[in-house]
């Protein structure tokens, strides 16, 4: 492998300054960039073994994934993208090869979503894992959207269709599936390259939906804190979850079902919200508009927690993604790939 700091030219030779908001990137002590409002920081890190396997996921996969991860709760802010620093820890069986792919996945998510990678470090490290600090940049505070401002009445609605992540993991994990090409295909591509749902989270934001989260970590557990930061009690149709493409048959491997693998698997990183339900419509043609269709899939009420209830009418004890309580099965967190 190269030396540390040949190796860190090569990065900073591959990545592009987009905007103008950005001032001095790579090269010094610090970066400089320009705002004129308030600025939403995310930071999320990514380990082998507990994020990702590099058995499933090319290192310019996995590059693309931390970077869309990272953006995806700046989406879920409703701010627009800026900039983005890595971190990389380097074992000594990755050496720069790997290093520069992973980097051109990064770029090219970048370079398409419009955001320059600024800056960020290298070391050596007993495991791979990636750092990723990702800014998001408003008018003003006005402007961005918690997960603490859903009220009782409001309505629960999720952007896209789920489940196409975590499907598409068991894919990768069973080579003998029988789900058509096609199919398959779209479903490893939702777990190894999703996008960001940017301009939507902006979109919906300016539209007044009163809360919202990414769905990271499974829709039964994003719902949780969404719950817990509102001070609400959320109360989700199982029934009314749009489910991606394929998942019923990949849910049928595992003997379970689409909607219970679209609740629990996370890693769609589509949008969760809430909205009075008098701004509904609103926010229905705010995410039409941005390519993000809404469903809407239940309501907050009164009280605390979660109910997801199937067509009975019965609570279903469905749990997502938790990687503390997993720590041995290195399933999806924030970027398993």
């Amino acid at each position: 492998m190269i030396g540390e700091f040949e190796l860190i030219n090569r990065l900073r030779a591959k990545a592009g300054v987009r905007g103008e908001r950005v001032l001095r990137g790579p090269g010094d002590d610090a970066s400089v960039v320009r705002t004129d409002g308030v600025v939403a920081v995310s930071v999320d890190a990514f380990v082998e073994g507990v994020h990702f396997r590099l058995a499933t996921t090319s290192m310019e996969d996995l590059g693309h994934k931390c970077v869309a991860a990272a953006l995806s709760d700046i989406a879920a802010m409703g701010a627009g993208a800026g900039e983005v620093y890595l971190v990389l820890g380097l074992p000594e069986n990755i050496g720069d090869r790997e290093v520069m792919e992973l980097m051109n996945g990064a770029e090219a998510l970048a370079s398409q979503l419009g955001v320059t990678i600024c800056g960020g470090d290298l070391t050596a490290s007993n495991e791979l894992f990636v750092s990723v600090t990702a800014i998001g940049h408003a008018a003003d505070e006005s402007r961005l959207i918690g997960r603490d401002g859903a009220r009782p009445g409001d309505v629960l609605g999720v952007t896209g269709r789920l489940g196409g992540a975590g499907a598409g993991l068991v894919l990768l994990e069973r080579k003998e599936h029988g789900v058509p090409v096609e199919i398959g295909e779209a479903l490893i591509d939702r777990q190894r390259q999703p996008l960001p749902r940017l301009e939507a989270g902006a979109a919906l934001a300016g539209a007044g939906v009163s809360a919202m989260i990414d769905i990271s970590d499974g829709l039964a557990s994003d719902c949780a804190r969404l719950a817990e930061e509102s001070g609400v009690m959320l109360e989700v149709q199982l029934a009314q979850i749009p489910v991606d493409e394929g998942v019923d048959e990949v849910a049928a491997l595992l003997g379970t079902t689409g909607v219970e693998l679209a609740a629990g698997a996370g890693e769609d990183y589509e949008l969760l919200l809430t909205v009075a339900a008098d701004r509904a419509s609103a926010v229905e043609q705010a995410g039409e508009a941005a390519g993000a269709p809404v469903s809407w899939v239940g309501k907050a009420l009164e009280g605390s927690g979660v109910r997801l209830l199937d067509r009975s009418g019965s609570h279903r004890p469905l749990q997502g993604w938790d990687h503390f309580a997993r720590r041995s099965s290195a399933r999806p967190h924030r970027g398993q790939a």
